[in-house]
């Protein structure tokens, strides 16, 4: 069975940037084929994917974080904790699951770097509606 629907998580940390990354994956994959889901941050989002992709009901799951250096953990660990989680995730369910987390060095909450994220996060979303549906159509051709 083709599924045609498309699980799509955002973390709630920096939402007005991470949520530009479901505007540019719905400029490739119509939005009413997307089921969204919020969580409060980059770290929670490996279990969602993994049970989302367990689920049965999606052709792809695409996670969404913006994990910034200057709190207090160090930022890499979380980062590679992410990615990890959301590889293992893939692998475990045999569902895609798409990494759309960035982790810049040095950011700033300026007018000026939150303007270069937010854009970036629409052109790293369609990036992952472009990955999604080239896997889906390589792993159709595989099967047939």
């Amino acid at each position: 069975m083709t599924h045609t629907r498309y699980a799509f998580i955002k973390a709630n940390w920096h939402a007005d940037i991470v949520d530009r990354a479901l505007e540019g994956f719905c400029e490739l994959i119509p939005a009413d084929q997307v089921d969204v889901f919020d969580v409060p941050g980059a770290f929670e989002m490996p279990l969602v994917a993994r049970d989302l992709a367990a689920s049965g009901r999606y052709a792809a799951v695409a996670a969404a974080a913006f994990v910034v250096d200057g709190g207090i953990y160090r930022h890499d660990f979380v980062a590679q904790a992410v990615v990890d989680g959301l590889m293992r995730a893939g692998l475990d369910t045999g569902v895609p699951v798409l990494s759309v987390s960035l982790t810049p060095h040095h950011f700033q909450p300026t007018e000026h770097h939150t303007a270069i994220y937010r854009v970036h996060f629409v052109e790293k979303g369609r990036e992952a509606a472009k990955a999604a549906l080239m896997i889906g159509r390589t792993r159709a051709a595989l099967a047939a």
